[in-house]
């Protein structure tokens, strides 16, 4: 029997994350509810013993196979990729994931996988894409990237999505087949840059910008968000992914232009 819902997380160098419990909370809740469920662990050529660290809280204690096992009900997957950067990790757990909805959150938990209670119900209203929105102050940011973070917004909506206010959240829900057909046409894959580290990039703003030429209906809902993350590696390269994602964004703007989209 397939899950009603795939929870896609990416993992790259997250061992001091999930030292905090964050993957046993996200099964917690899970487990609670009515509806079956999958979690798929994608791993980005994490070198921290993150994937050990899974491992042995999840698959030894239960003494099951490495991709796959369940934990109260719950299954969970570990794929374990080569380093791409985080829109390869998300596209390998959404290859795997056969939840008839499919989202992707951060495994900071930052917006916390409760606030799924928020999104599932726009897909009774016929809703194909529904993305959390973390709103304008946001919650741990420092003053400087906040108001980075603005700068990016009317850049962005300058040139793309202007309907749309956060395309950055790292926390949407899919329909299965919209999410499969969307990542299939991503062009960020098609000549990947070579990566070093942690590499975010706009991929989103492309994805979304692809669900709207395609005439897939996008809701945006409020989520509550707070910047938990203390991947110490990930802190320190703000500046370097924000110049990255102003990059990505000229480049889905070049791209629309030529008519790659239609």
């Amino acid at each position: 029997m397939k899950p009603f819902i795939s929870v896609v997380i990416p993992c790259f160098n997250e061992k001091k994350n999930l030292e905090r419990g964050v993957l046993k909370e996200v099964c917690q809740y899970l487990k609670r509810q009515k509806y079956s469920s999958e979690i798929i662990i994608s791993d980005d050529g994490s070198t921290d013993e993150s994937v050990k660290f899974i491992k042995e809280l999840f698959i030894n204690k239960l003494n099951q196979p490495v991709n796959s096992l369940t934990c109260n009900k719950v299954i969970i997957k570990l794929i374990e990729n080569p380093h791409g950067g985080k829109p390869f990790a998300v596209r390998a757990g959404i290859k795997k994931a056969s939840g008839k909805i499919i989202l992707f959150t951060d495994m900071d938990q930052s917006t916390p996988i409760k606030e799924v209670e928020k999104l599932l119900p726009f897909f009774e209203k016929n809703y194909d894409v529904v993305i959390g929105s973390r709103g304008l102050e946001r919650k741990g940011f420092s003053f400087f990237r906040r108001l980075a973070s603005r700068v990016f917004l009317l850049f962005r909506k300058a040139l793309l999505l202007k309907e749309i206010n956060d395309t950055q959240c790292g926390f949407k829900a899919f329909k299965n087949r919209v999410a499969k057909d969307l990542f299939s046409q991503l062009l960020i894959f098609k000549n990947p840059a070579k990566v070093k580290g942690w590499r975010v990039g706009a991929f989103d703003v492309e994805l979304l910008f692809i669900a709207q030429k395609r005439g897939y209906k996008i809701a945006e809902v409020p989520v509550f968000w707070k910047d938990k993350d203390i991947a110490s590696e990930k802190q320190r390269k703000f500046l370097k992914e924000s110049w990255q994602m102003l990059k990505e964004i000229i480049r889905v703007k070049i791209n629309d232009l030529r008519g790659l989209y239609d």
